[in-house]
C-alpha cells in the first residue's frame, strides 16, 4: 500500500448525531414506507418476529440446529441477507478471535497521520493485504486503502469523489438489471446535485458522462458481470462484495481502478460495519476520505481491530493449519456449507415444478484448486405456472422474500437469502418443496 503525506487542516464537524436522531424518529413514526435495506415492513410484521426468533435462538445451545419454527408463527424471513449462517463457525473458533481493548486505547481521532486515509488502522490494512494475497481475488499493489462504515458508506464516498463538481446537471448512475435493490435508494437518498440514479445500464444511451456500477458476482442473481455501457465517458465502480471462494471460483485477481469489499460478506460479520475500497487514483482516494471525515469523522478503531483479528484468523486457518482442527480452514468450511445448501435448495426446486433457479457454469478456482459452479449468497428464484407476483405468492405461504421489481426486473422473480441459521434454511427448503399452486 502506498503511503502519502497529508497536510492535516481544520475539519468541519457537522451535527451528525442530531441528524441521525431526526432521521430515526421519522423512520419510527412511519414517514418512510418504501422497501429497502433499512426496513422490515410487511403484512407479517417480520421485524418483530425476527427479534423473537433471534431471542429464541440465543437461548439454544451453540450447536443445536433443529429448533421448531412453528412456535414462531411459521414465518420465515429471507428478505435480508443477514449472514447468521457463519455464527456456528465463529463459535467453534472460541477465543481465537477474542480481542481485549484497554480503556485508554483509541482516544485519538488519528490512526496514522502519514497515511492518506489517516483513520485506517495499520493492523487492519495489513490484514486486508494479507487476505487478498492469500485468496488471490484482488490486486493490492499500487492501491490506496480507504476504510468505511460498510460498503454502503464507501459507495456514497465514491459517488461524491468521482462526480464532476461543476457539471450543469447531475451525472447519471446506472447498473445492469437485475441490480442491487439498494443502489437506487442510496444514490437518490440525499437528493444530491452531483449525481442521480438513471436505471438499467443496458438502456442507457446518452452520449454524456456516467457512472456504472458493476457488481460481480451480482446481487441478486449471482452472475459474474462486466461493464455494459459502451460509451467512452464513463467511470466504473466494481462492487466485489461476493468475490470470495465460498461463493464463486476465483479465476484471477480483480484489477480495477475502484474496488469495494465488505467484512459482512467475506467473513459474515455484518454487525462490525466495516468495508474497504482499493483505489488506484490518489485524488479519488483523497476525496473519498474527505467524504467519510465530513460524514462520520473517520471509522471506529475498535471495529477495525476486531476485524483485523478476524481476517488474521481466516488467513491463519489456511496458512497455519496445524493450529486448527481438520475442516476449520475458513473458506473450505464455508465452501462446503454453501455447497450443501445449494444442493438442498436445488433438490427442493426440482421436487416442485412451480419454481426455477439460474444455472451457473463451472470454473476452475485458483484458490481452492477445485472446479465448481457458483453458489451465491442469494437465490434468484422464479415462479412458474402462471404466478405473476412471486413475492406475494410466497408470502401467502409465510415465506418473506424481496420482489424482482425492486431489482429492476419482473415480479415473477424474488431474491432469497441463502445465509440464515441452519434451522431457518432447513425449514425453508422443506416448505418450498411442498408448496402447490392451489
Amino acid at each position: 500500500m502506498e503511503i502519502r503525506t497529508m497536510c492535516l487542516g481544520h475539519f468541519l464537524v457537522i451535527s451528525l448525531a442530531l441528524n441521525a436522531g431526526l432521521l430515526y424518529r421519522d423512520y419510527c413514526n412511519g414517514k418512510h414506507k418504501s422497501q429497502d435495506f433499512f426496513f422490515f415492513n410487511n403484512g407479517f410484521k417480520n421485524a418483530s418476529l425476527a427479534a423473537k426468533r433471534d431471542a429464541h435462538v440465543a437461548k439454544r445451545t451453540p450447536f443445536e440446529t433443529k429448533a421448531p419454527l412453528k412456535a414462531l408463527g411459521e414465518v420465515i424471513d429471507l428478505d435480508h441477507g443477514d449472514p447468521t449462517m457463519y455464527e456456528r463457525y465463529w463459535r467453534q473458533m472460541g477465543n481465537k478471535t477474542t480481542v481485549m481493548i484497554p480503556g485508554w486505547k483509541f482516544i485519538s481521532y488519528f490512526s496514522d497521520v502519514r497515511n492518506l486515509c489517516w483513520f485506517l488502522e495499520p493492523e487492519f490494512a495489513n490484514a486486508i493485504i494479507r487476505l487478498h494475497k492469500l485468496v488471490g481475488n484482488a490486486v493490492t499493489e499500487g492501491r490506496h486503502i480507504v476504510v468505511g462504515t460498510g460498503s454502503t458508506q464507501l459507495f456514497q464516498a465514491v459517488l461524491y469523489a468521482i462526480s464532476p463538481p461543476d457539471a450543469l446537471e447531475p451525472i447519471s448512475v446506472v447498473s445492469a438489471a437485475p441490480f442491487y435493490s439498494s443502489y437506487p435508494l442510496i444514490t437518490d437518498f440525499l437528493k444530491s446535485g452531483l449525481y442521480k440514479w438513471a436505471g438499467d445500464a443496458r438502456k442507457f444511451k446518452k452520449d454524456k458522462p456516467y457512472i456504472e456500477l458493476v457488481t460481480s458476482p451480482n446481487n441478486p442473481d449471482g452472475v459474474s458481470r462486466e461493464a455494459v455501457v459502451t460509451q467512452n465517458q464513463g467511470t466504473l465502480i466494481h462492487d466485489l462484495a461476493y468475490y470470495w471462494p465460498q461463493y464463486t471460483p476465483i479465476l484471477s485477481p480483480a484489477d480495477h481502478d475502484i474496488m469495494l469489499f465488505t467484512v459482512s460478506k467475506s467473513t459474515g460479520h455484518a454487525g462490525t460495519r466495516l468495508g474497504w475500497a482499493l483505489v488506484r487514483d490518489q485524488e479519488i482516494a483523497k476525496k473519498m476520505t474527505k467524504f467519510i471525515v465530513l460524514s462520520t469523522i473517520g471509522v471506529s478503531k475498535e471495529s477495525q481491530i476486531r476485524a483485523a483479528k478476524i481476517l488474521q484468523v481466516v488467513a491463519d486457518s489456511h496458512e497455519h493449519r496445524g493450529n486448527f482442527k481438520e475442516g476449520e480452514a475458513f473458506f473450505e468450511h464455508s465452501y462446503n456449507l454453501m455447497a450443501k445448501r445449494w444442493k438442498k435448495l436445488r433438490d427442493a426446486v426440482k421436487k416442485n415444478k412451480l419454481f426455477t433457479l439460474p444455472d451457473f457454469s463451472r470454473g476452475a478456482c485458483n484458490f481452492s484448486r477445485r472446479a465448481f459452479a457458483s453458489q451465491p449468497a442469494f437465490a434468484w428464484l422464479k415462479c412458474e405456472g402462471g404466478v405473476e407476483d412471486c413475492e406475494s405468492f410466497l408470502r401467502d405461504h409465510k415465506i418473506i422474500t424481496r420482489s424482482g421489481k425492486h431489482f429492476g426486473e419482473s415480479a415473477n422473480y424474488v431474491r432469497i437469502s441463502v445465509l440464515p441459521r441452519d434451522q431457518v434454511f432447513d425449514e425453508f427448503t422443506e416448505r418450498l418443496s411442498s408448496i402447490n399452486s392451489s
